[in-house]
């Protein structure tokens, strides 16, 4: 199988390409990705030499990149997918999450082949008690989620319209090794690290659902081999925390790993301004995908956490060259216009 993964240099695509490599030696793994800010090739370092993977610079809005590509089936991971940024500036979601997404699935029924959209627990937007289930109506409040909500129904009308063969998964926070400084935990581990102040939104009392990426990354192996066209699965670990409780656990595991002061490292945190429109609660229930495909999250929210600041602590110059830059551009514009409070 030649599998076309886009987004491949980001944070879970290439631990998906990753784990795909390792699983299947025998399929063709095409990775396209357009290196934007949170694109990078260093991710993918340990495999690039692998003879089944082959890399493309490109963008999935360029149509006829896309059609002169040989594949068999693809995995979409190609987004703009930080909601601060999007809040900045929201056409580069609108150009990418939706008019990219449209031209993917033009490509795929070209084709009649496959594709795997994955999308976010953020398309249903908030709610304070109960969990989202694949039927709940999708609400994003966010122009980011609204971006990826727009890219679910078209997904959807390829089905209804040409019976296409397309699945999309909405999957819960993800942590883990290669992820983008600006997300919450690698945001915490970096600052820390680097003895600079922990940025807290507002009460710091906003709820995820937590998954490693590891495990999310053997649900989408599971939901491409094995779903049916049209399928909708949502993807999380029943690990739900406030992010209050993340930052003070994580500050804790760094402080334990480094030898530093706890005292001193609680400190770091800095409650700021909340952003617009945050969502209170995201919660989804994975009882589908646990029950007619059989998955269920192996990694618990703590020991991926402790790994995970293990790998930060293991390549602190890949992540160092990462923060800037353009990085530290975004951060001062960002965190510079949220005074604590």
């Amino acid at each position: 199988m030649k599998l076309l993964v886009t987004g491949g240099a980001g944070f879970i695509g290439s631990n998906f390409i990753r784990h795909m490599i390792s699983t299947y030696p025998g399929y063709k793994i095409i990775n396209l990705d357009m290196l934007t800010y949170a694109g990078n090739l260093e991710n993918l370092t340990d495999i690039e030499n692998t003879p089944n993977y082959s890399f493309i610079k490109g963008d999935i809005c360029d149509r006829q990149l896309i059609d002169d590509i040989e594949f068999d089936a693809i995995i979409n991971f190609a987004a703009e997918s930080h909601v601060d940024r999007s809040i900045i500036d929201s056409y580069p979601f609108l150009r990418t999450n939706v008019t990219g997404t449209q031209n993917l699935l033009e490509a795929a029924r070209k084709r009649g082949c496959r594709i795997l959209h994955v999308s976010t627990d953020e398309v249903y937007g908030s709610t304070e008690e109960g969990l989202f289930t694949e039927e709940s109506h999708l609400r994003p409040n966010s122009p980011y989620a609204a971006s990826k909500a727009s890219s679910d129904l078209l997904a959807r009308a390829y089905y209804e319209t040409y019976m296409l063969d397309v699945i999309v998964t909405r999957c819960s926070n993800n942590y883990g090794p290669y992820q983008f400084p600006e997300k919450l935990v690698p945001l915490v581990v970096v600052n820390a690290l680097g003895d600079r102040p922990v940025p807290v939104y507002g009460d710091g009392r906003n709820i995820r659902d937590w998954i490693y990426v590891l495990d999310h990354c053997r649900a989408l192996d599971i939901v491409f081999h094995r779903a049916k066209p049209g399928d909708v699965y949502n993807i999380g670990s029943r690990e739900e925390w406030q992010n209050i409780d993340i930052i003070k656990t994580l500050l804790a595991v760094i402080a334990e790993k480094t030898g530093a002061d706890k005292v001193a490292m609680t400190e770091k945190m800095t409650f700021v301004k909340d952003r617009p429109g945050h969502d209170r609660r995201y919660a989804l229930d994975p009882s589908r995908i646990e029950t007619e495909l059989g998955w269920k999250p192996v990694t618990g929210f703590r020991e991926g956490l402790s790994g995970t600041v293990d790998w930060y602590l293991s390549n602190r110059q890949l992540w160092g060259r990462i923060i800037s830059g353009e990085y530290m551009e975004y951060y001062k514009l960002q965190y510079g216009a949220r005074p604590p409070r």
